[in-house]
């Protein structure tokens, strides 16, 4: 009965993400950086505006869990970085793997499968804070860089941001989108969880992965601390039913493959960061149906 209930919900991100791990390893071409600029530009911001328009969730139900999101990457981060200074370890390199889940490969379509329609509409408004936050604090963090006319300018030209916009401004109208203006961002939504998926595999089939010391315990940091931050929030703010699922899922993500992009650019130990982010993704695939089974 388990099975049945957990595997309509895992079989699509497992499988998917294998896809893209068997290609990686044929040798076979996938433009990863086309394909990343392709999703985060227009697939994913169309996802969206499409889900946005077409779900009956309340805007104030977002705006719980894009608090929760907020308040759950903050407090991750106070205690990543306290641990990260008791144990000598340079924030840069591992704090923003430890506060930066992989809200979008992975997170949107668990969501998606685990509650439908609303599950996504409110797994949203958590991954565009997990953006902002990746796009401000991240780079700020990562890069030693204290332009924030830079890192503003950053955010601003983010398209999924501009998609909540639109997409919450629709949602607060009340009123249905042209049919042709709904068609098109049905169809152009409809490619970025898959892509998602595929381009989460073909990244971990990629990554050379030559060191393990200490990724094992900082993904359980990652998936354990995020899991146990995130119960906390949606506890402190009252949060019951898809809201409080959708912030545990989304909580206890792995590492997001973009922060390896991030250390490799700036050479923040590249090689760390991939272990985190292999190491935590299988631990994910290990323990979510655990954390599906508590929630469903």
């Amino acid at each position: 009965m388990l099975l049945l209930t957990l595997m309509p919900v895992l079989a699509p991100v497992f499988i998917a993400t294998a896809i893209g791990v068997v290609w990686a390893k044929s040798g076979a071409e996938y433009p990863s950086d086309f394909i990343g600029k392709l999703v985060m530009n227009i697939g994913t911001p169309c996802l969206i505006v499409s889900s946005l328009a077409h779900t009956d969730v309340e805007l104030a139900s977002i705006s719980r869990v894009a608090l929760a999101a907020a308040l759950t990457i903050f407090f991750t981060g106070i205690i990543g970085a306290v641990i990260l200074r008791l144990s000598g370890q340079p924030l840069a390199t591992y704090l923003p793997p430890l506060i930066l889940p992989n809200n979008g490969n992975m997170g949107l379509p668990v969501c998606l499968f685990a509650f439908g329609d609303q599950g996504l509409a409110l797994a949203l408004g958590y991954f565009l804070v997990m953006v902002l936050s990746t796009f401000t604090f991240g780079i700020t963090l990562v890069a030693g860089s204290g332009d924030w006319r830079r890192t503003a300018s950053q955010v601003i030209r983010q398209p999924v941001l501009w998609a909540m916009v639109i997409g919450i401004a629709v949602l607060l109208a009340d009123v249905g989108l042209p049919k042709w203006i709904a068609n098109t961002v049905d169809l152009l939504g409809g490619f970025a969880i898959p892509l998602m998926m595929i381009t989460l595999g073909v990244s971990l089939g990629r990554l050379k992965v030559k060191r393990w010391h200490r990724s094992v315990i900082y993904s359980v940091l990652r998936i354990g601390g995020g899991l146990l931050v995130g119960w906390v929030v949606a506890l402190g703010l009252g949060l019951t039913g898809v809201e409080r699922g959708v912030v545990l899922l989304q909580s206890a993500m792995p590492v997001a493959v973009f922060t390896y992009l991030l250390a490799l650019r700036y050479e923040r130990d590249p090689q760390e960061v991939a272990a985190m982010v292999v190491a935590s993704t299988v631990l994910a695939f290990a323990v979510l149906p655990v954390i599906l089974w508590w929630l469903l």
